[in-house]
């Protein structure tokens, strides 16, 4: 079969590699009908996370139709069609039975290593990494689903494949992201990045009750997507000029919740800007929270900080002390996609949410080097691979 595989820093290439089949009686084999890069992807291509060795395969945005399956599996069956959360959780341990999916404690087989920097480990990923397990990712014409009954959703006839895919990964990721905000009707919500999951955040936070919800980003093209939300306020800018907006906009409080939908490769101008890309480069430090420190900054006192963008080691230069003197509260972490799942099948359903909004370009999966490429340069906001 095709798959997407790594071959190194830059260096995603379309291979023959094996058909994957059934290892345990609670797996299933599902044939791919679309698949999506993303934004965590390009920490991988860049090489910014550890872990991935030559000939991994990649993708944890997946979803198809279940071609077998174990004995063991008795929720979904042979011909459904199904989407794959990225996070693979078995159902039954502690942290799954308290919604809590994406700290598993049962399916990442490399947990000791994440347990030397992190002090436990949390569920394995698709297609992200040794440190998650290993896992072959979604990015192919096959894939292999341990814990089938735990990891696949039926999606109703009714629901495309372009409305449903997302539900893998960033609709829930911006939808918990915005529950992490706690948000009270009329909220002011900034946000940072107009990416996929920013744009998807603030659909989000705006169906949960925000009046308004500031977005801030580099990248025009992106902001005017979001701007087609009603309630969302774009904001062309990275840096001081955004305290200032909220300020104006708030009457001086600030905002009364923040996300940070841009994660560990902000970038930043200037001479802080230019101090964590060379830590960076130097291997000093692994994450720059440049968009993390410019949210800090702008929420007010008691806000809630919440942190969708994948950090993952250490950086320098943290507001620990306005986190502190603001009484700041923050949330962050991998999401528990399959705790969200059917209530955004309800969404979708009745058009409060529409993902399928941020596709900017449907590609064959043999254009996977060519689709990484645009999606790095930001010359497309979000595409979808179909084998």
């Amino acid at each position: 079969m095709k798959a997407v595989v790594y071959h190194g820093k830059h260096d995603m290439r379309v291979d023959e590699v094996d058909k994957p089949h059934l290892q345990s009686p609670t797996d299933a084999i599902i044939k791919v009908t679309s698949t999506a890069i993303c934004g965590s992807d390009l920490h991988l291509y860049d090489r910014a996370i550890v872990g991935m060795k030559e000939g991994d395969i990649v993708g944890h945005e997946f979803m198809g139709v279940v071609e077998d399956a174990g004995q063991g599996v008795s929720h979904v069956s042979v011909g459904d069609r199904v989407i794959v959360p990225f996070v693979i959780a078995c159902g039954t341990c502690w942290f799954c039975t308290q919604g809590l999916q994406s700290l598993c404690d049962n399916t990442n087989p490399n947990a000791k290593i994440l347990e030397k920097t992190y002090g436990q480990s949390g569920a394995g990923l698709f297609g992200y990494t040794h440190l998650f397990g290993g896992y072959d990712g979604g990015q192919a014409e096959y894939v292999r689903v341990p814990h089938a009954d735990a990891g696949l959703f039926a999606i109703p006839d009714s629901m495309d494949d372009d409305h449903a895919l997302f539900l893998t990964d960033i609709l829930p990721t911006g939808w918990m992201a915005a529950v992490n905000c706690d948000i009270s009707e009329g909220d002011t919500i900034l946000i940072a990045g107009a990416g996929p999951v920013g744009q998807l955040a603030a659909a989000s936070a705006l169906v949960q009750g925000a009046g308004t919800v500031v977005v801030f980003d580099r990248e025009r093209s992106r902001l005017d997507k979001v701007a087609e939300l009603p309630g969302v306020v774009p904001l062309e800018d990275t840096g001081r000029g955004v305290q200032k907006a909220i300020k104006a906009l708030t009457g001086g409080r600030g905002a009364d919740a923040v996300i940070d939908a841009v994660g560990m490769e902000a970038h930043g101008g200037g001479v802080v800007g230019a101090y964590d890309r060379a830590k960076m480069r130097l291997k000093l430090q692994t994450d720059r929270v440049t968009a993390l420190r410019t949210l800090i900054k702008a929420a007010r006192k008691g806000a809630r900080v919440s942190i969708p963008g994948v950090y993952g080691g250490v950086a320098d230069k943290f507001p620990i002390g306005a986190v502190f003197g603001k009484g700041l509260t923050m949330t962050g972490g991998q999401t528990h996609v399959h705790r969200f799942v059917p209530e955004l099948i309800d969404l979708i359903g009745n058009n409060s949410l529409d993902p399928s909004r941020i596709i900017s370009a449907h590609m064959p999966l043999d254009k996977a080097p060519e689709a990484y490429e645009l999606f790095k340069d930001k010359k497309e906001l979000k595409v979808v691979l179909q084998p």
